[in-house]
């Protein structure tokens, strides 16, 4: 089975596919509710933002400053892209692998007697 189209190898790991779907679901989130809602430490999840970041699929924004910090995240419109293509791609594998399984034949089980000789 090949790979379907848009399938993205990037935002595919567990985590980053969990932080893009979440963002996926607002405008703007918090730094903290992203990291509260996926339980991850702020430096686990700092690198996950770097990663999306550079690739274009994400943008921070930085207000305040010291201890009243506040970091927001979205996705760009190119991460958004990203995301659609990766979940049509994903439900063209499930669905392709459903179909697949559907047309096989299941293997055939040997018959007993249940007489235990």
């Amino acid at each position: 089975m090949s790979i379907p189209a848009g399938f993205d190898e990037l935002i595919h790991p567990a985590t980053r596919l969990s932080v893009v779907a979440l963002l996926a679901a607002t405008e703007w989130a918090d730094f903290a509710f992203v990291r509260d809602s996926l339980s991850l430490s702020d430096s686990a999840l700092s690198k996950q933002l770097h990663t999306l970041e550079e690739a274009g699929y994400l943008e921070l924004h930085k207000e305040g400053g010291g201890r009243k910090r506040r970091t927001r995240v979205r996705l760009t419109e190119r991460g958004r892209t990203a995301f659609d293509g990766h979940v049509a791609a994903l439900r063209a594998i499930v669905e392709g692998a459903g179909s697949t399984a559907a047309t096989e034949t299941p293997p055939r089980q040997p018959h007993h007697s249940g007489t235990g000789r």
